[in-house]
Protein backbone atom coordinates (compact mmCIF):
# COMPACT_ATOMS: atom_id res chain seq x y z
CA UNK A 1 0.00 0.00 0.00
CA UNK A 2 1.40 3.45 -0.89
CA UNK A 3 2.44 5.61 2.03
CA UNK A 4 3.48 9.19 2.54
CA UNK A 5 4.99 11.51 5.13
CA UNK A 6 2.54 14.23 6.12
CA UNK A 7 3.04 17.13 8.52
CA UNK A 8 0.01 18.67 10.23
CA UNK A 9 0.54 22.17 11.64
CA UNK A 10 -1.76 22.65 14.61
CA UNK A 11 -3.50 20.17 16.91
CA UNK A 12 -6.92 21.80 16.83
CA UNK A 13 -10.11 19.85 16.04
CA UNK A 14 -9.50 19.81 12.27
CA UNK A 15 -5.87 18.76 12.60
CA UNK A 16 -6.73 16.00 15.06
CA UNK A 17 -9.51 14.64 12.84
CA UNK A 18 -7.19 14.74 9.83
CA UNK A 19 -4.48 12.89 11.77
CA UNK A 20 -6.89 10.03 12.51
CA UNK A 21 -8.11 9.75 8.93
CA UNK A 22 -4.68 10.03 7.34
CA UNK A 23 -3.07 7.54 9.71
CA UNK A 24 -5.89 5.11 8.99
CA UNK A 25 -5.20 5.56 5.28
CA UNK A 26 -1.59 4.49 5.85
CA UNK A 27 0.23 7.83 6.02
CA UNK A 28 3.08 8.56 8.44
CA UNK A 29 1.75 11.61 10.25
CA UNK A 30 3.48 14.14 12.49
CA UNK A 31 1.45 16.83 14.24
CA UNK A 32 3.26 20.01 15.26
CA UNK A 33 1.64 22.12 17.96
CA UNK A 34 3.16 25.28 19.39
CA UNK A 35 1.40 24.82 22.73
CA UNK A 36 2.10 22.14 25.31
CA UNK A 37 -1.30 20.51 24.91
CA UNK A 38 -3.66 19.58 22.10
CA UNK A 39 -6.93 21.25 21.19
CA UNK A 40 -6.09 24.71 19.85
CA UNK A 41 -9.10 26.92 20.52
CA UNK A 42 -10.75 23.78 21.93
CA UNK A 43 -8.03 23.02 24.49
CA UNK A 44 -8.44 22.87 28.26
CA UNK A 45 -7.31 25.48 30.75
CA UNK A 46 -6.34 23.87 34.07
CA UNK A 47 -5.37 25.56 37.32
CA UNK A 48 -5.49 24.39 40.96
CA UNK A 49 -7.94 21.60 40.23
CA UNK A 50 -10.28 23.71 38.05
CA UNK A 51 -10.75 22.79 34.39
CA UNK A 52 -12.30 25.01 31.70
CA UNK A 53 -12.81 24.71 27.96
CA UNK A 54 -10.93 27.52 26.23
CA UNK A 55 -13.46 27.93 23.43
CA UNK A 56 -16.45 25.71 22.48
CA UNK A 57 -18.42 24.57 25.52
CA UNK A 58 -20.91 22.15 23.98
CA UNK A 59 -21.19 19.59 21.21
CA UNK A 60 -23.69 20.05 18.43
CA UNK A 61 -24.54 17.38 15.85
CA UNK A 62 -22.01 14.78 17.06
CA UNK A 63 -22.92 12.42 14.19
CA UNK A 64 -20.04 13.57 11.98
CA UNK A 65 -17.41 12.91 14.64
CA UNK A 66 -19.11 9.62 15.48
CA UNK A 67 -18.66 8.61 11.83
CA UNK A 68 -14.99 9.62 11.90
CA UNK A 69 -14.41 7.54 15.02
CA UNK A 70 -16.29 4.60 13.48
CA UNK A 71 -14.20 4.82 10.31
CA UNK A 72 -11.03 4.19 12.37
CA UNK A 73 -12.63 1.41 14.39
CA UNK A 74 -13.66 3.32 17.52
CA UNK A 75 -16.87 4.51 19.15
CA UNK A 76 -16.96 8.14 20.27
CA UNK A 77 -19.18 7.32 23.25
CA UNK A 78 -16.79 4.59 24.40
CA UNK A 79 -14.02 7.17 24.54
CA UNK A 80 -15.93 10.15 26.00
CA UNK A 81 -19.21 10.14 27.90
CA UNK A 82 -21.70 12.40 26.11
CA UNK A 83 -24.46 13.95 28.24
CA UNK A 84 -27.53 15.43 26.54
CA UNK A 85 -28.69 18.64 28.21
CA UNK A 86 -32.29 19.46 29.03
CA UNK A 87 -32.85 22.36 29.16
CA UNK A 88 -30.30 23.01 26.45
CA UNK A 89 -29.89 26.61 27.61
CA UNK A 90 -31.82 29.33 29.43
CA UNK A 91 -32.33 32.61 27.57
CA UNK A 92 -33.15 35.82 29.45
CA UNK A 93 -34.46 38.83 27.50
CA UNK A 94 -33.77 42.21 29.05
CA UNK A 95 -37.04 43.53 27.58
CA UNK A 96 -38.88 40.79 29.48
CA UNK A 97 -39.51 37.09 29.13
CA UNK A 98 -37.38 33.96 29.11
CA UNK A 99 -37.10 30.66 27.27
CA UNK A 100 -35.69 27.41 28.57
CA UNK A 101 -34.90 25.77 25.25
CA UNK A 102 -35.57 22.05 25.33
CA UNK A 103 -35.35 19.12 22.89
CA UNK A 104 -38.90 18.16 23.97
CA UNK A 105 -41.06 19.59 21.17
CA UNK A 106 -44.24 20.03 23.20
CA UNK A 107 -42.41 21.74 26.04
CA UNK A 108 -40.59 23.96 23.55
CA UNK A 109 -43.87 25.06 22.02
CA UNK A 110 -45.12 25.83 25.54
CA UNK A 111 -42.01 27.95 26.22
CA UNK A 112 -42.64 29.99 23.08
CA UNK A 113 -46.38 30.19 23.77
CA UNK A 114 -45.81 31.96 27.09
CA UNK A 115 -44.32 34.90 25.17
CA UNK A 116 -45.90 34.67 21.72
CA UNK A 117 -48.84 32.24 21.24
CA UNK A 118 -49.00 32.67 17.46
CA UNK A 119 -45.29 31.96 17.05
CA UNK A 120 -45.60 28.70 18.99
CA UNK A 121 -47.90 27.34 16.32
CA UNK A 122 -45.24 27.92 13.66
CA UNK A 123 -42.41 26.13 15.44
CA UNK A 124 -43.12 22.86 13.60
CA UNK A 125 -43.11 24.70 10.26
CA UNK A 126 -39.69 26.14 11.11
CA UNK A 127 -38.41 22.67 11.95
CA UNK A 128 -39.75 21.13 8.74
CA UNK A 129 -38.31 23.92 6.59
CA UNK A 130 -34.84 23.58 8.11
CA UNK A 131 -34.94 19.80 8.08
CA UNK A 132 -35.26 20.02 4.32
CA UNK A 133 -32.62 22.76 4.14
CA UNK A 134 -30.10 20.57 5.97
CA UNK A 135 -30.99 17.60 3.78
CA UNK A 136 -30.16 19.46 0.57
CA UNK A 137 -27.16 21.34 1.95
CA UNK A 138 -25.35 18.51 3.73
CA UNK A 139 -23.98 17.07 0.44
CA UNK A 140 -22.51 20.51 -0.29
CA UNK A 141 -20.63 20.46 3.01
CA UNK A 142 -19.12 17.17 1.90
CA UNK A 143 -17.76 18.38 -1.44
CA UNK A 144 -14.72 20.53 -2.18
CA UNK A 145 -15.14 23.81 -4.04
CA UNK A 146 -12.18 24.11 -6.42
CA UNK A 147 -13.60 27.09 -8.31
CA UNK A 148 -16.73 28.83 -9.61
CA UNK A 149 -17.66 25.80 -11.74
CA UNK A 150 -18.59 23.97 -8.54
CA UNK A 151 -21.57 26.31 -8.24
CA UNK A 152 -23.09 24.49 -11.22
CA UNK A 153 -22.75 21.08 -9.60
CA UNK A 154 -26.08 19.25 -9.58
CA UNK A 155 -26.13 19.18 -5.77
CA UNK A 156 -25.58 22.92 -5.56
CA UNK A 157 -28.30 23.71 -8.08
CA UNK A 158 -30.75 21.51 -6.19
CA UNK A 159 -29.92 23.24 -2.91
CA UNK A 160 -30.01 26.84 -4.10
CA UNK A 161 -33.80 27.40 -3.94
CA UNK A 162 -33.80 26.24 -0.32
CA UNK A 163 -30.89 28.42 0.77
CA UNK A 164 -32.53 31.77 -0.04
CA UNK A 165 -29.16 33.53 -0.43
CA UNK A 166 -30.66 37.02 -0.60
CA UNK A 167 -32.03 36.73 2.95
CA UNK A 168 -30.35 36.98 6.31
CA UNK A 169 -30.94 34.65 9.26
CA UNK A 170 -33.24 37.24 10.84
CA UNK A 171 -35.31 38.03 7.73
CA UNK A 172 -35.67 34.33 6.88
CA UNK A 173 -36.99 33.53 10.35
CA UNK A 174 -39.48 36.42 10.14
CA UNK A 175 -41.53 34.00 8.02
CA UNK A 176 -42.11 31.93 11.15
CA UNK A 177 -41.65 34.12 14.21
CA UNK A 178 -43.08 37.62 14.53
CA UNK A 179 -42.03 38.33 18.12
CA UNK A 180 -38.48 39.75 18.00
CA UNK A 181 -37.59 37.92 21.22
CA UNK A 182 -38.55 34.58 19.74
CA UNK A 183 -36.56 35.37 16.61
CA UNK A 184 -33.54 36.15 18.78
CA UNK A 185 -33.94 32.76 20.46
CA UNK A 186 -33.54 31.15 17.03
CA UNK A 187 -30.97 33.55 15.58
CA UNK A 188 -28.43 34.27 18.32
CA UNK A 189 -26.69 31.06 17.19
CA UNK A 190 -25.13 33.06 14.34
CA UNK A 191 -22.75 34.18 17.09
CA UNK A 192 -21.32 30.63 16.92
CA UNK A 193 -19.83 31.91 13.65
CA UNK A 194 -18.97 35.29 15.13
CA UNK A 195 -21.59 37.01 12.96
CA UNK A 196 -24.70 39.15 13.28
CA UNK A 197 -28.09 37.50 12.61
CA UNK A 198 -28.94 40.69 10.70
CA UNK A 199 -26.14 39.98 8.19
CA UNK A 200 -25.45 36.25 8.45
CA UNK A 201 -26.70 34.35 5.34
CA UNK A 202 -30.04 32.59 5.82
CA UNK A 203 -28.43 29.17 5.38
CA UNK A 204 -27.41 29.35 9.01
CA UNK A 205 -30.94 29.10 10.37
CA UNK A 206 -29.97 25.43 10.47
CA UNK A 207 -27.80 26.08 13.54
CA UNK A 208 -30.75 26.44 15.87
CA UNK A 209 -32.51 23.60 14.06
CA UNK A 210 -29.58 21.28 14.80
CA UNK A 211 -29.93 22.05 18.51
CA UNK A 212 -33.63 21.17 18.54
CA UNK A 213 -33.39 18.19 16.19
CA UNK A 214 -30.26 16.50 17.53
CA UNK A 215 -29.77 17.99 20.99
CA UNK A 216 -27.05 19.94 22.77
CA UNK A 217 -24.41 17.70 24.34
CA UNK A 218 -21.85 18.09 27.08
CA UNK A 219 -18.83 15.76 26.82
CA UNK A 220 -17.77 14.74 30.33
CA UNK A 221 -14.56 16.64 31.02
CA UNK A 222 -15.57 19.31 28.50
CA UNK A 223 -15.10 19.59 24.74
CA UNK A 224 -11.36 19.52 25.39
CA UNK A 225 -11.77 15.93 26.61
CA UNK A 226 -12.89 14.99 23.09
CA UNK A 227 -9.73 16.57 21.64
CA UNK A 228 -7.59 14.68 24.14
CA UNK A 229 -9.33 11.42 23.26
CA UNK A 230 -8.68 12.04 19.56
CA UNK A 231 -4.99 12.66 20.27
CA UNK A 232 -4.75 9.52 22.41
CA UNK A 233 -6.26 7.37 19.65
CA UNK A 234 -4.05 9.02 17.03
CA UNK A 235 -0.95 8.15 19.07
CA UNK A 236 -2.15 4.56 19.32
CA UNK A 237 -2.40 4.59 15.52
CA UNK A 238 1.20 5.73 15.20
CA UNK A 239 0.76 9.49 14.83
CA UNK A 240 3.69 11.42 16.29
CA UNK A 241 2.92 14.59 18.25
CA UNK A 242 5.50 17.31 18.67
CA UNK A 243 3.97 19.52 21.36
CA UNK A 244 5.55 22.80 22.35
CA UNK A 245 7.08 22.86 18.87
CA UNK A 246 6.06 25.78 16.66
CA UNK A 247 6.69 25.50 12.94
CA UNK A 248 8.90 28.44 11.96
CA UNK A 249 8.58 28.17 8.19
CA UNK A 250 7.68 25.90 5.32
CA UNK A 251 10.25 24.58 2.87
CA UNK A 252 9.50 24.95 -0.84
CA UNK A 253 10.81 23.73 -4.14
CA UNK A 254 9.24 26.17 -6.55
CA UNK A 255 5.61 26.39 -5.42
CA UNK A 256 5.57 22.91 -3.87
CA UNK A 257 5.87 22.54 -0.11
CA UNK A 258 8.51 19.94 0.69
CA UNK A 259 9.00 20.24 4.42
CA UNK A 260 8.66 22.10 7.69
CA UNK A 261 11.27 23.88 9.79
CA UNK A 262 11.17 23.87 13.59
CA UNK A 263 13.73 24.72 16.27
CA UNK A 264 14.60 21.00 16.28
CA UNK A 265 15.42 20.87 12.57
CA UNK A 266 13.83 20.13 9.22
CA UNK A 267 11.40 17.43 8.21
CA UNK A 268 10.90 16.60 4.55
CA UNK A 269 7.32 15.63 3.73
CA UNK A 270 5.05 14.74 0.85
CA UNK A 271 2.27 17.06 1.99
CA UNK A 272 1.55 19.72 4.61
CA UNK A 273 -1.82 20.19 6.28
CA UNK A 274 -2.28 23.63 7.84
CA UNK A 275 -4.65 23.64 10.81
CA UNK A 276 -3.26 26.89 12.23
CA UNK A 277 -5.26 30.12 11.94
CA UNK A 278 -5.34 30.71 8.18
CA UNK A 279 -4.36 34.38 7.92
CA UNK A 280 -1.71 34.14 10.63
CA UNK A 281 -0.21 31.03 9.03
CA UNK A 282 -0.04 32.60 5.58
CA UNK A 283 1.65 35.76 6.86
CA UNK A 284 4.23 33.95 9.00
CA UNK A 285 4.88 30.67 7.18
CA UNK A 286 4.51 31.35 3.45
CA UNK A 287 6.51 34.00 1.54
CA UNK A 288 4.13 36.47 -0.05
CA UNK A 289 5.82 35.94 -3.41
CA UNK A 290 4.33 32.43 -3.44
CA UNK A 291 0.78 33.60 -2.70
CA UNK A 292 -0.92 34.67 -5.91
CA UNK A 293 -4.44 34.93 -4.51
CA UNK A 294 -4.06 35.26 -0.75
CA UNK A 295 -1.63 38.17 -0.58
CA UNK A 296 -1.10 40.18 2.61
CA UNK A 297 -3.20 42.96 1.14
CA UNK A 298 -6.08 40.61 0.46
CA UNK A 299 -5.81 39.09 3.92
CA UNK A 300 -5.95 42.56 5.44
CA UNK A 301 -9.08 43.39 3.43
CA UNK A 302 -10.92 40.18 4.29
CA UNK A 303 -13.93 40.27 6.61
CA UNK A 304 -13.28 38.71 9.99
CA UNK A 305 -15.56 37.47 12.71
CA UNK A 306 -16.05 39.22 16.01
CA UNK A 307 -13.90 38.34 18.98
CA UNK A 308 -14.75 37.49 22.58
CA UNK A 309 -13.87 38.80 26.01
CA UNK A 310 -13.48 35.79 28.29
CA UNK A 311 -13.40 35.20 32.02
CA UNK A 312 -12.69 31.73 33.39
CA UNK A 313 -13.61 31.76 37.07
CA UNK A 314 -12.96 29.02 39.59
CA UNK A 315 -15.24 29.85 42.50
CA UNK A 316 -15.88 28.66 46.02
CA UNK A 317 -19.34 27.14 46.29
CA UNK A 318 -21.84 26.99 43.46
CA UNK A 319 -24.92 28.55 41.89
CA UNK A 320 -27.39 25.62 41.88
CA UNK A 321 -30.24 27.64 40.36
CA UNK A 322 -28.17 28.56 37.32
CA UNK A 323 -28.60 26.27 34.29
CA UNK A 324 -25.64 24.65 32.53
CA UNK A 325 -25.85 27.28 29.74
CA UNK A 326 -27.37 30.74 30.26
CA UNK A 327 -27.67 33.55 27.70
CA UNK A 328 -28.65 37.12 28.55
CA UNK A 329 -29.74 39.21 25.55
CA UNK A 330 -29.58 42.97 25.97
CA UNK A 331 -32.62 45.12 25.20
CA UNK A 332 -30.77 46.93 22.43
CA UNK A 333 -29.34 43.79 20.88
CA UNK A 334 -29.13 45.30 17.39
CA UNK A 335 -27.13 48.29 18.65
CA UNK A 336 -24.88 45.94 20.63
CA UNK A 337 -24.17 44.03 17.41
CA UNK A 338 -23.60 47.23 15.45
CA UNK A 339 -21.02 48.47 17.93
CA UNK A 340 -19.23 45.12 17.79
CA UNK A 341 -19.06 45.38 14.02
CA UNK A 342 -17.85 48.96 13.82
CA UNK A 343 -15.07 48.20 16.31
CA UNK A 344 -14.86 51.75 17.62
CA UNK A 345 -16.40 51.51 21.07
CA UNK A 346 -17.20 48.95 23.75
CA UNK A 347 -20.85 48.44 24.61
CA UNK A 348 -21.59 49.25 28.26
CA UNK A 349 -24.59 46.91 28.51
CA UNK A 350 -23.51 43.88 26.48
CA UNK A 351 -25.25 40.60 25.89
CA UNK A 352 -23.33 37.71 27.44
CA UNK A 353 -23.19 33.95 27.95
CA UNK A 354 -22.31 31.95 31.07
CA UNK A 355 -21.54 28.26 31.39
CA UNK A 356 -22.12 26.67 34.79
CA UNK A 357 -20.60 23.34 33.81
CA UNK A 358 -20.30 21.83 37.28
CA UNK A 359 -24.09 21.61 37.45
CA UNK A 360 -23.70 18.68 35.04
CA UNK A 361 -20.04 17.74 35.51
CA UNK A 362 -18.87 18.40 39.10
CA UNK A 363 -15.47 16.84 38.43
CA UNK A 364 -14.40 20.03 36.64
CA UNK A 365 -13.70 21.70 40.01
CA UNK A 366 -12.39 20.69 43.44
CA UNK A 367 -14.95 19.50 45.98
CA UNK A 368 -17.05 22.39 47.26
CA UNK A 369 -16.18 24.57 44.27
CA UNK A 370 -17.40 25.12 40.73
CA UNK A 371 -16.48 26.85 37.49
CA UNK A 372 -18.01 29.77 35.64
CA UNK A 373 -17.14 30.52 32.01
CA UNK A 374 -18.16 34.04 31.00
CA UNK A 375 -18.17 35.13 27.34
CA UNK A 376 -18.97 38.62 26.06
CA UNK A 377 -18.91 39.13 22.25
CA UNK A 378 -16.73 42.10 21.31
CA UNK A 379 -15.07 43.49 18.19
CA UNK A 380 -11.92 41.87 16.86
CA UNK A 381 -8.79 43.99 17.24
CA UNK A 382 -9.03 47.46 15.74
CA UNK A 383 -6.95 50.65 16.19
CA UNK A 384 -9.81 52.19 18.19
CA UNK A 385 -9.77 49.82 21.18
CA UNK A 386 -6.62 49.32 23.25
CA UNK A 387 -7.16 46.16 25.27
CA UNK A 388 -3.91 46.63 27.20
CA UNK A 389 -5.65 49.65 28.76
CA UNK A 390 -9.33 48.69 28.68
CA UNK A 391 -9.22 45.05 29.86
CA UNK A 392 -9.61 45.85 33.60
CA UNK A 393 -12.54 48.15 32.87
CA UNK A 394 -14.27 45.52 30.74
CA UNK A 395 -13.75 42.93 33.46
CA UNK A 396 -15.77 45.24 35.72
CA UNK A 397 -18.49 45.53 33.08
CA UNK A 398 -18.66 41.74 32.58
CA UNK A 399 -18.81 40.97 36.30
CA UNK A 400 -21.36 43.75 36.74
CA UNK A 401 -23.70 42.01 34.29
CA UNK A 402 -23.77 38.71 36.19
CA UNK A 403 -26.33 39.66 38.88
CA UNK A 404 -28.87 40.00 36.04
CA UNK A 405 -28.96 36.19 35.87
CA UNK A 406 -28.67 35.61 39.61
CA UNK A 407 -24.89 35.43 40.03
CA UNK A 408 -24.22 37.61 43.05
CA UNK A 409 -21.18 38.13 45.32
CA UNK A 410 -19.00 36.39 42.74
CA UNK A 411 -15.85 38.49 43.21
CA UNK A 412 -15.32 37.48 46.81
CA UNK A 413 -15.76 33.80 45.84
CA UNK A 414 -13.17 33.73 43.03
CA UNK A 415 -10.29 31.32 43.74
CA UNK A 416 -8.86 31.06 40.20
CA UNK A 417 -9.25 33.54 37.37
CA UNK A 418 -8.06 33.68 33.78
CA UNK A 419 -8.94 36.37 31.24
CA UNK A 420 -8.70 36.46 27.44
CA UNK A 421 -9.22 39.58 25.33
CA UNK A 422 -8.99 40.00 21.54
CA UNK A 423 -5.35 40.92 22.10
CA UNK A 424 -4.86 37.67 24.05
CA UNK A 425 -6.45 35.60 21.29
CA UNK A 426 -3.89 37.11 18.91
CA UNK A 427 -0.79 36.97 21.11
CA UNK A 428 -1.47 33.75 23.05
CA UNK A 429 -3.27 31.69 20.40
CA UNK A 430 -1.88 33.28 17.20
CA UNK A 431 -5.31 34.25 15.84
CA UNK A 432 -5.20 37.05 13.27
CA UNK A 433 -6.80 40.22 14.69
CA UNK A 434 -8.03 38.12 17.60
CA UNK A 435 -11.02 37.11 15.43
CA UNK A 436 -12.05 34.12 17.51
CA UNK A 437 -14.26 32.54 14.81
CA UNK A 438 -11.88 33.13 11.89
CA UNK A 439 -12.95 34.53 8.51
CA UNK A 440 -16.53 35.78 8.47
CA UNK A 441 -19.13 33.61 6.75
CA UNK A 442 -20.43 36.29 4.41
CA UNK A 443 -21.57 35.20 0.95
CA UNK A 444 -18.40 36.61 -0.61
CA UNK A 445 -16.28 34.42 1.69
CA UNK A 446 -18.04 31.08 1.32
CA UNK A 447 -17.76 28.05 -0.95
CA UNK A 448 -15.11 28.64 -3.69
CA UNK A 449 -14.45 32.15 -2.34
CA UNK A 450 -13.15 30.73 0.92
CA UNK A 451 -9.60 29.34 1.06
CA UNK A 452 -9.85 25.89 -0.49
CA UNK A 453 -9.19 22.53 1.10
CA UNK A 454 -6.55 21.78 -1.52
CA UNK A 455 -4.90 25.17 -1.16
CA UNK A 456 -4.99 26.97 -4.48
CA UNK A 457 -1.87 29.10 -4.07
CA UNK A 458 0.56 26.24 -3.42
CA UNK A 459 1.19 22.62 -4.34
CA UNK A 460 1.26 19.97 -1.65
CA UNK A 461 -0.50 22.22 0.89
CA UNK A 462 -3.95 21.44 2.28
CA UNK A 463 -6.15 23.28 4.77
CA UNK A 464 -8.38 22.18 7.63
CA UNK A 465 -10.16 24.27 10.25
CA UNK A 466 -12.60 27.16 10.38
CA UNK A 467 -10.67 29.26 7.84
CA UNK A 468 -11.32 26.91 4.93
CA UNK A 469 -14.41 25.43 3.28
CA UNK A 470 -16.93 24.55 4.64
CA UNK A 471 -16.32 26.87 7.63
CA UNK A 472 -16.36 27.25 11.41
CA UNK A 473 -18.07 25.29 14.17
CA UNK A 474 -16.99 21.87 15.39
CA UNK A 475 -19.25 19.66 13.21
CA UNK A 476 -18.43 21.72 10.11
CA UNK A 477 -14.70 21.62 10.87
CA UNK A 478 -14.86 17.83 11.23
CA UNK A 479 -16.68 17.58 7.91
CA UNK A 480 -14.01 19.81 6.37
CA UNK A 481 -11.33 17.43 7.66
CA UNK A 482 -13.04 14.61 5.77
CA UNK A 483 -13.12 16.70 2.58
CA UNK A 484 -9.44 17.57 2.89
CA UNK A 485 -8.25 14.06 3.69
CA UNK A 486 -10.17 12.65 0.72
CA UNK A 487 -8.27 15.06 -1.54
CA UNK A 488 -4.93 14.09 0.02
CA UNK A 489 -5.71 10.41 -0.37
CA UNK A 490 -6.58 10.93 -4.03
CA UNK A 491 -3.48 13.03 -4.72
CA UNK A 492 -1.03 10.71 -2.94
CA UNK A 493 -2.69 7.41 -3.84
CA UNK A 494 -3.41 6.42 -0.25
CA UNK A 495 -5.96 3.83 0.77
CA UNK A 496 -9.03 5.64 2.05
CA UNK A 497 -11.67 3.52 3.80
CA UNK A 498 -12.33 6.44 6.14
CA UNK A 499 -12.98 8.86 3.32
CA UNK A 500 -15.15 6.37 1.41
CA UNK A 501 -17.41 5.98 4.44
CA UNK A 502 -18.34 9.66 4.14
CA UNK A 503 -19.36 9.47 0.51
Amino acid sequence: MPSADIAIIGAGPGGLAASLLLAHAGARVTVYERHARVGGRSAAIEADGFRFDTGPTFFLYPRILEEIFASVGRRLRDEVEMIQLDPQYHIHFEQGGEIRATPDRERMRAEIRRMAPADAERFDLYMADNRRKLEVFEPILQMPFHGPSALFDRRMLQALPHLRPTRTVDTDLFRFFQDPRVRLAFTFQSKYLGMSPFQCPSLFTILSFLEHEYGVWHPKGGCSAVMEAMARIAREMGVRFELGTPVRELMFTGRRATGVVTDQGRQHVDAVVINADFANAMIHLVPETLRARWTNRRLENCKYSCSTFMLYLGIEGSYPELEHHTIWLARDYARNIEEIQNGKTLFENPSFYVQNACRTDPGLAPEGCSTLYVLVPVAHETPHIDWSVLAPRYREIALGQLPKIGITDVEKRIRVERMLTPMSWRTDLSIHKGATFNLAHSLDQMLHRRPRNRFEDLDGVYLVGGGTHPGSGLPVIFEGARVTTRLINEDLGLSSPAAEAAE
